[in-house]
């Protein structure tokens, strides 16, 4: 074939393709955004536990905030670290932990572990701007801040069925009620009665419940 023919076939090709470009439907993929998380821990401190779950949420590629409550203490148990709450007040506790957002954007998801869950509560249901919240093993109920839950945002809450903490002092009602008012709210009972079970620094953790917990939660953030 000479030249000619060769230039004549390329030239069939470029009108094909550039025909097909034509008629071809180009989808733009949206950039995915990643949340920037403020998690506020238990009642033992910020422990290795606590630290472990905020880990795995910024592998995920989220920018996760730990502020420590409790200047450094932390407690092997449940009663002595009530004992140190109550020495300093369940209401300091709870401004440290709504002060800590103050240097933050107000597009945060608002994390809460047991004692963590008050101030984490006010400043998902107060704060204007909040992007979703997560409770763990606690919830309150909506009436005990100055304004009702925004009925639009997002909210989990994970806790086991059998925990005596979340059951008997009624934090499982409060958490039914407010799934019960918002449109994107969802509670989420584990089977056991461990009240710390997603802290794998205790002897309460349970490996598998908790990945289901953080499987749950990458997708809440996605």
């Amino acid at each position: 074939m000479n030249k000619q023919g060769v230039g004549f076939i390329n030239w069939q090709v470029k009108q094909a393709f550039l025909s097909k470009l034509t008629h071809m439907k180009f989808i733009k993929l949206e950039e995915k955004t990643m949340a920037e998380v403020l998690l506020l821990h238990h009642v033992l401190g910020r422990t290795k536990g606590i630290e472990a779950i905020a880990d795995q949420l910024r592998d995920a590629g989220h920018t996760v905030h730990v502020p420590d409550l409790f200047d450094g203490r932390m407690f092997s148990s449940l009663e002595e670290g009530l004992v140190f709450v109550k020495e300093i007040g369940f209401e300091e506790v709870k401004a440290r932990g709504v002060r800590a957002a103050s240097e933050l954007s107000r597009d945060v998801v608002y994390a809460g572990f047991s004692l963590g869950v008050p101030a984490a509560q006010q400043l998902a249901q107060t704060r204007e701007g909040a992007r979703g919240a997560l409770f763990f093993h606690a919830c309150l109920p909506t009436s005990a801040f100055e304004s009702q839950w925004p009925a639009d945002l997002p909210v989990q809450i994970h806790a086991m069925s059998a925990d005596p903490f979340f059951v008997e002092d009624g934090d499982i009602n409060a958490a039914r009620e407010l799934v019960a008012s918002a449109n994107h709210a969802e509670l989420f009972l584990y089977e056991g009665k461990e009240h710390l079970f997603t802290d794998s620094s205790l002897p309460s953790y349970d490996a598998d419940a908790t990945k289901l917990v953080i499987k749950r939660v990458l997708d809440f953030l996605a």
